[in-house]
């Protein structure tokens, strides 16, 4: 694309110096709310965000959302974000549906649950964990991470692909942050969505698999 990608943690005023003195080599910069958020997304340079974890859920954050999907970078949503984002699932979804740059969301069953109840696991005669991630993603416009022992990415075009490899660690709290991360990264490095998440599945678990060797 010629454009270079640059990576910098955001962080609100009241949290900004917090997460400085926690973060020795790592630049930081301050963000006040969705205005902050559009500015620095202006920059081209930034062009992925990802959006959720610890964040807080409410107005604020939907805002932030809003702001996010309003920008040309590439977004990520998890955590908090999934649970604002089912209050109004229809606008945001529309949003989604009118950018070009790719939205991942990385759910897990029960963040899958809010955003899309009737999709939600109900009985073994239901549809298949594939059957629902692809209808969610076809739904949304937005690539499905749907996150378990065997985690499904899926595509709104159609596309699936299945991690079933992951060890039991990764069930630990704030595991699927590092997941965030990842695909983020990867879309700033600009692969596609699809590609992007698969990926980053596969890399979230082999250093699980890697870490469990070790120890």
């Amino acid at each position: 694309t010629g454009v270079q990608t640059c990576a910098l943690p955001i962080s609100p005023p009241s949290a900004l110096l917090p997460a400085a003195a926690h973060l020795t080599a790592i630049m930081l910069r301050r963000m006040e709310g969705a205005d902050g958020l559009a500015e620095i997304l202006a920059d081209r340079r930034f062009n992925a965000v990802a959006l959720g974890p610890a964040l807080g859920v409410g107005e604020e954050t939907a805002t932030l959302i809003d702001a996010a999907l309003a920008s040309s970078a590439a977004v990520v949503l998890d955590a908090d974000a999934l649970t604002t984002l089912a209050e109004d699932r229809a606008r945001v979804f529309s949003a989604i549906g009118g950018r070009t740059a790719p939205v991942v969301v990385t759910p897990h069953e029960g963040e899958f649950a809010r955003v899309f109840p009737d999709l939600a696991v109900r009985d073994a005669a239901g549809p298949t964990k594939p059957q629902r991630a692809s209808e969610a993603a076809r739904r949304s416009g937005a690539i499905v991470v749907l996150k378990g022992a065997d985690t499904v990415i899926a595509a709104p075009d159609g596309r699936i692909a299945i991690c079933d490899d992951a060890p039991a660690d990764l069930a630990t709290a704030g595991s699927g942050d590092v997941l965030t991360g990842l695909v983020c990264g990867l879309l700033a490095r600009g692969l596609p969505g699809f590609e992007a998440a698969a990926a980053a599945v596969w890399l979230h678990g082999a250093a699980a698999r890697a870490r469990s060797e070790e120890h």
